[in-house]
């Protein structure tokens, strides 16, 4: 694993807040985050050309990808005194994902093909 990959990985394991059993996957979500971001780029441009932006996004996209692929498991909130933990929900899952996603599209807005827009023949 190169430098950057590591880098990568390391940003999206503390987005995530990954553990071992996950590091698989969450190694797996960032190289098929990384072939994404890098078919998406404008033509002419490389991920070198990006910055620093393109490992974040890599890692935002991968992060996204793991909070969508657990679904509602995991701890969204503790507190020591009295204890009481709250387990998130789907619903706040899906909200963490979309949130990481839309992060990773603004850090790539300057660098990527946006993936929400066409054009489409019009007949006059």
């Amino acid at each position: 694993m190169s430098g950057a990959q590591e880098t990568v990985l390391t940003l999206a394991r503390e987005l995530s807040g990954a553990g071992e059993a996950e590091e698989a996957l969450l190694e797996l979500l960032c190289q098929a985050a990384e072939q994404q971001w890098e078919k998406r780029l404008r033509p002419g441009m490389t991920a070198e050309d990006c910055g620093k932006a393109f490992p974040c996004a890599v890692a935002f996209t991968a992060a996204a990808d793991l909070a969508a692929a657990r679904g509602g498991e995991g701890v969204s909130g503790f507190t020591a005194g009295s204890v009481s933990v709250r387990i998130r929900g789907a619903a706040e899952s899906c909200a963490l994902a979309e949130s990481l996603r839309r992060t990773a599209e603004r850090l790539m807005a300057p660098f990527a093909v946006p993936d929400d827009f066409c054009f489409r023949g019009v007949r006059g």
